[in-house]
This record gives structure tokens, C-alpha cells and sequence, in this order.
């Protein structure tokens, strides 16, 4: 029925899972996916919607390094943004809009086609641990099935238990049961464990709505693509978003059911996600606003099921129905499902290796939601190293660790480990302190290389993306090289009111200018001559733009993260003893010896460590 013995088992086929299991067998790794349900894999339990601020950054590292969740996403798209271009192109991010069901088939299909993988569908209920060491795993039809390591993935599974108003019931998502035992297993192990919460919104049709009352919200007029390869072309088509308001009367509507709300009546005393509050809770804390957004996201290209973000709610379904048709365009609205709040279990991931790897049992590995995260984004990229990492423990390899400086990932998975999480955590810009070098523009330059060389990017990836690196230093030198007179110049400078030159100038100078961009420096024939003769495409024409517009900024980031780089070269011992160090303080003590950094720059990261505990520590290790 099975292998003798699997080298990478993943549980849960969520987008953490999904990844995790691409990678894994991609690499080589005979490799076993196990889900209660193979009908939905990859599914897009939230919102329909792939990327977004500094997720974007996250789906294009993924897909750099080799993963699926890029192309899948802009196979299935109905909908391309570009997001924050008003901005620097450091906080630049994509976003698509997804057509949910094509999305989960695409996922599936391409596992499918992936070599060494296999699928099995039932529930596991346990873990098979042998002298601190995981071999495997149980499931609820008594099968034990061997492996080198095991990745967990389980989503809200965990024991999940839904709410709707004061109805409660379990469930792993709507219509699916939750799974059990594992938990206890882990808690049997050493395990600390804890309760997180999540919501999701109403779905309902979108023929029962009044789109001339709402604000129509298009994609971008020249869609782009997440992923770098030559898999996916942009799309040719889009279908449009619209957004609406709840007001005062909605409110009113709302807090009628405060009484009835399992938020505010104590059954929920999880904690949800700060930065995707429920509709009760935001018009709760912020009292003093007469209206939120509420963005209408279409399900599909053929669909009639409408997404209602912003409106994610555990209220009883006859306050959520009756407050949402007095939303404007929603008075005649029908829905498909109500929305509801989901509890689950999850362990703090202070109880990690920076490899994702658990602390207490060797080639035990946790991503995704079990970790305490939220959002398809960080889930699949935790799944994407955790893959990586089995794969590579059980091959006896080296593992890969991205840093803060390398990847969005690295910064996620540096934050989990140093910092932990008491709510779910989610990625921001305002998180990397080095986004000036973590742009979504450059993640091929930045991870495809390494990805190659632990097997899992392919050459031709690699030589594409060596071919845009070359190309657009061959433009910016270009730049550099080639002046302007006066008489070319002036004419576009004055047309864009900045100050005209008195001299030839090199192109490069004028292109730094704030006012002045790379259509502007279309205009001359030089320009317009070098572009054809070079074939040079629209990529390689905006990563040659920011390379000379952003070169101070980025030549400044990268010296302050190199200087911070040689901390992450000082290692600690694995068995070394802080209670030793008199002068520490003992909240320090306390906190290194439980979360064990690898690195004196870790271990500045942590939580409740000071800089003088760091000045101790160096000097005790004799620097």
C-alpha cells in the first residue's frame, strides 16, 4: 500500500502543505502528502486573493526558490494590482485576485505531475516517536506509516471548534471535520500548547447585488505576473473588484447581537488577528467611524459567489444577514454561507530551529498555522523551507537559512523563532529592516542562486535570471556611460519643470532626478536606439530604472546589513550555559536558555535581551 519507508511525510495539504510536499519530492525526497481531503487541496479557505503588502514580496521569494505558489497564482487570476506605486519600488507589492476554484485544481494538477510524490487521504491522529525521534506517523485507521521525518502542516485543524453566534460545533473549515490527536501527542512529548482564532466573511450571490451603488475597482491597465519564469504570461483579461461602505445604521444593526456574540460573551478567549479584525470588533474599538470599506471580491471568471472582505464575522447569521442588507448594493442580497470564527490549536514557535525543525524531536518539522501565523503567503513559504530543510536533513546536507537581509522569508521565520507570537502573526514592510534590498522586483536575484544549488530552481531558471541581471547592468552602465547634450535634455527637463542643465550631463545623473523617469528617457534617440537593438523588455527596463534611482539608498542598506552580518557569523554552542554569566540580567537568562539562538545576532533578537546582556555575553565567549 506504501512505501517501506518515506524519507519526507507532510501532513495537511493547506498551502504550507501543499509546498512542503513540491519541495521535498522535487529535490528527490520520496515523499508522502496526507489529507483528510484530497478534494481540497490548496484550498483558499479566506479570501480568494494571493499577495498583497509585502505578501506579494513573500509569493515572489517562494516562486524564486523554486516553489508553485507564483505560477498557480497567475495561471488562476482573474485580476492583476500592483500595489503602493505611488510609493518607492521597495514598498511596490502584488496582488491578484484568484478564481478559487481553478486555483485548488492547478495546485492539484501540478502535484500530481510532480515526480516522487505520493497522496493519501485519511486523518492522522498521531505521531510515532522513538527515542526522541520522529518515524513516522498513525492515522485513524490504525495504519502506522514510516518516514525520516515528518512536516506538520494542519491549519485550523487542530482541534478546531467553529462559532456562529451562540452556536458552536467542530470543524476544521466549514463543511470539514477537525482532526485530533495529535495535540495530545505533542503535549505527551513536552509541547507547549496554545489557542488561536481566526473568521472569515459571508459569502453570497452575486446576482442578488447592486453593483451601480458601489465604486468599481479595475486591476492594473498593464497587468504584470508573480512568477519569474516563462510559464505564465500576464493577463490579457481582468474582472473587476467593487467596494462599498457599512454606516452608521449597519453598526447599530451589528451591535444588537453583541449579547448573542461569542466574541464578547466569553466562549472565544483566543486571540484573532490584530491586522484583520471582525466587523463587531472593528466598529467595537473604533467607535468614533462612521463607516469601513467593504471590498466585493468575485470568486471566479464563472462563478456567482462573492467574497465580502471586510465583513469577516462570528455573529449569529440573522444579525450578519440583517446589517448586511442595509449596506449599500447589498439590500436584496442572498447568501451562500454565513461568516464564522474558527479556534484552533497551535504551539509557539520559540520551540523551533531557525530549519523549522522542532527542538524536542530530531526531523520533526512544524509550518504554517501550527506556528502561529495567518495568511496563505506565510504559511506556504514556512511549507516551502520546511520541505527544503527535511529534505536536505534526511540527505545529510547542509540546511538552508534564509536571513533577514536575504528574504521577507528569513525575516518571518527570524521573527517566529527570536520573538515567538501570542496573536497571529502576519507579515508587514515595517518588519524587514533591509526592504530597501527585499524588493518583489529582485527575489530571483537574491534567492534563485541558492535554490539552484541545493537542487530545487532548475538551470533554466538560473540562466533567465542571469540573463535579466546582465542585461540590466549592461543598462545601467549604458547610463553611466552615454551623455546628453543640452539641446536633447532640456526640452523634456523643462516639460517636467525640473532644473535645466547648462552642460552635456550623463544620462545616469539626469535619470536620478526625482522628477524625471525612465518613459522621460524614453524620448531620446539613444535610449530609444539602445532598447531596440538590445531587445530589452519591460523587466529588465524597471529593474535598471531602480538601480540607478535607488543606488544611494541600496548601497547604504546593503553596508549596514553587512556590518550586522558579522554578529550572525559569531556562533554560540549549542550546549552553552547563560546561568554561568553573573552579569546578565535573568530575564535574559531565562530567555536564551529556553529559545537557544545559533547566532549572537539571534540572540540580540530576542525578546527581553538588552544590549548590555549582548555586551556581557560577547565578552564571556572571549570577544
Amino acid at each position: 500500500m506504501f512505501q517501506e519507508e518515506y524519507d519526507v511525510i507532510v501532513v495537511g495539504a493547506g498551502h504550507a502543505g501543499s509546498e512542503a510536499a513540491a519541495a521535498a519530492a522535487n529535490m528527490g525526497s520520496k515523499t508522502l502528502l496526507v489529507t483528510m481531503s484530497l478534494q481540497n487541496i490548496a484550498q483558499m479557505s479566506c479570501n480568494p486573493a494571493m499577495g498583497g503588502i509585502a505578501k506579494g514580496q513573500i509569493v515572489r521569494e517562494i516562486d524564486a526558490l523554486g516553489g508553485y505558489s507564483g505560477i498557480v497564482s497567475d495561471k488562476t487570476a482573474i485580476q492583476f494590482k500592483m500595489l503602493n506605486k505611488s510609493k518607492g519600488p521597495a514598498m511596490w507589492s502584488p496582488r491578484v485576485q484568484s478564481d478559487r476554484m481553478r486555483f485548488a485544481e492547478e495546485w492539484r494538477l501540478m502535484m500530481e505531475r510532480t515526480p516522487n510524490l505520493d497522496f493519501y487521504q485519511e486523518m492522522v491522529k498521531g505521531l510515532i516517536i522513538e527515542s526522541g525521534k520522529i518515524k513516522g506517523i498513525k492515522t485513524s485507521l490504525g495504519l502506522e506509516i514510516r518516514s525520516k521525518s515528518v512536516v506538520l502542516t494542519n491549519g485550523t485543524f487542530l482541534n478546531g471548534l467553529i462559532h456562529i453566534g451562540e452556536k458552536q460545533f467542530g470543524g476544521g473549515r466549514a463543511g470539514e471535520s477537525a482532526a485530533y490527536g495529535i495535540t495530545e501527542d505533542l503535549v505527551n512529548a513536552g509541547f507547549e500548547s496554545g489557542r488561536m482564532k481566526t473568521g472569515t466573511p459571508p459569502r453570497v450571490d452575486g446576482r442578488s447585488l447592486d453593483y451601480s451603488k458601489m465604486n468599481e475597482e479595475k486591476g492594473d491597465e498593464r497587468p504584470d505576473k508573480f512568477s519569474y519564469s516563462d510559464e505564465t504570461k500576464p493577463l490579457l483579461h481582468q474582472k473587476s473588484c467593487h467596494m462599498t461602505y457599512t454606516s452608521l445604521e449597519v453598526h447599530d444593526i451589528l451591535r444588537e447581537g453583541f449579547d448573542r456574540s461569542p466574541m464578547f460573551n466569553g466562549r472565544i478567549q483566543s486571540i484573532g488577528p490584530r491586522y484583520c479584525p471582525s466587523i463587531e470588533d472593528k466598529i467595537n474599538r473604533f467607535a468614533d467611524k462612521e463607516r469601513h470599506q467593504l471590498f466585493v471580491e468575485p470568486e471566479g471568471w464563472d462563478t456567482v459567489e462573492v467574497y465580502v472582505n471586510g465583513f469577516s464575522t462570528s455573529l449569529p447569521e440573522d444579525i450578519q444577514f440583517k446589517a448586511l442588507r442595509s449596506v449599500a448594493g447589498f439590500e436584496k442580497v442572498k447568501f451562500f454561507r454565513p461568516g464564522y470564527a474558527i479556534e484552533y490549536d497551535y504551539f509557539p514557535p520559540t520551540q523551533l530551529k531557525h530549519t523549522l525543525e522542532t527542538k524536542l524531536i530530531e526531523g520533526l518539522y512544524f509550518a504554517g498555522q501550527i506556528n502561529g501565523t495567518t495568511g496563505y503567503e506565510e504559511a506556504a513559504s514556512q511549507g516551502l523551507m520546511a520541505g527544503i530543510n527535511a529534505h536536505l536533513k534526511v540527505h545529510e546536507k547542509e540546511p538552508l537559512i534564509l536571513k533577514r537581509d536575504e528574504a521577507y522569508i528569513g525575516v518571518l521565520i527570524d521573527d517566529l523563532i527570536t520573538k515567538g507570537t501570542e496573536e497571529p502573526y502576519r507579515m508587514f514592510t515595517s518588519r524587514a529592516e533591509y526592504r530597501t534590498l527585499l524588493r518583489q522586483d529582485n527575489a530571483d536575484f537574491r534567492l534563485t542562486p541558492m535554490s539552484y544549488e541545493i537542487g530545487l530552481a532548475s538551470e533554466k531558471r538560473l540562466r533567465r535570471m542571469e540573463h535579466k541581471l546582465n542585461e540590466s547592468e549592461k543598462m545601467v552602465n549604458f547610463f553611466k556611460e552615454t551623455s546628453v547634450t543640452v539641446a536633447e535634455i532640456n526640452p523634456i527637463l523643462e516639460a517636467k519643470e525640473s532644473a535645466l542643465v547648462n552642460q552635456s550631463d550623463k544620462m545616469f545623473k539626469v535619470l536620478s532626478r526625482p522628477q524625471i523617469d525612465l518613459n522621460d528617457m524614453l524620448l531620446l534617440d539613444k535610449v530609444k536606439e539602445y532598447v531596440a537593438t538590445n531587445n530589452v523588455d519591460q523587466e529588465i527596463l524597471e529593474q535598471a530604472e531602480i538601480q540607478v534611482k535607488y543606488s544611494g539608498y541600496i548601497d547604504k542598506e546593503r553596508n549596514n546589513a553587512d556590518k550586522l552580518t558579522r554578529l550572525e557569523d559569531v556562533k554560540i554552542p549549542e550546549d552553552f550555559d547563560y546561568t554561568k554569566i553573573k552579569s546578565m540580567s535573568i530575564e535574559a537568562k531565562q530567555k536564551l536558555t529556553k529559545i537557544r539562538p545559533v547566532t549572537i545576532s539571534q540572540a540580540s533578537r530576542v525578546s527581553g535581551v538588552s544590549p548590555s546582556d549582548i555586551s556581557v555575553l560577547l565578552i564571556h565567549m572571549g570577544r
